[in-house]
């Protein structure tokens, strides 16, 4: 039975964007969706378990040998660098892919991980040429795929400014 006195929906933000299914109050308690905290989620339907795994991920862009975060629009060729640790689940591949200010999404580079991953490693991509074609903030995200049956899932992400 459900009564609207005892739940109400809320709108709720996460780092400045409102999450699409929105959250509920229960008994005042807040419940978000937990995929919208940008992680893997693995549901296990045998023992009704729920593992959210959220590693550490720091994510640097280099022109050359220089670090940087803002462009100007035009071309740039660069690469990205992710620092991964305290990864407590296996999981099959990782992806990098850049999303512009209209939402359409550019793969980069994606790599399986085989059965030697460990806890913490390094993911660098190639160089690569990307046109940052209007000013507005692009998103390199880090995407992990927790088995080869399953979808990438966004777990951290950088913001690229290209101003005019």
């Amino acid at each position: 039975m459900f009564a609207d006195s005892v739940s109400q929906t809320i709108k709720v933000w996460i780092n400045g964007q409102e999450v699409q299914d929105g959250g509920y109050v229960i008994d005042g308690k807040t419940y978000v969706p937990i995929r919208e905290f940008n992680g893997l989620v693995k549901w296990d339907g045998d023992t009704n378990k729920v593992k959210f795994i959220k590693p550490n991920v720091h994510i640097f862009l280099f022109k050359g040998d220089t670090v940087f975060g803002n462009v100007n629009k035009g071309k740039l060729k660069f690469n990205v660098f992710c620092q991964v640790d305290s990864l407590t689940e296996h999981i099959s591949s990782v992806k990098v892919a850049i999303t512009d200010p209209s939402g359409n999404v550019k793969d980069i580079q994606s790599q399986d991980l085989g059965s030697d991953q460990k806890d913490n490693f390094w993911f660098r991509t190639y160089d690569f040429t990307y046109d940052f074609k209007t000013a507005g903030k692009y998103k390199v995200g880090f995407y992990m795929k927790a088995s080869k049956n399953t979808d990438y899932e966004l777990v951290s992400e950088k913001v690229i400014t290209a101003l005019n």
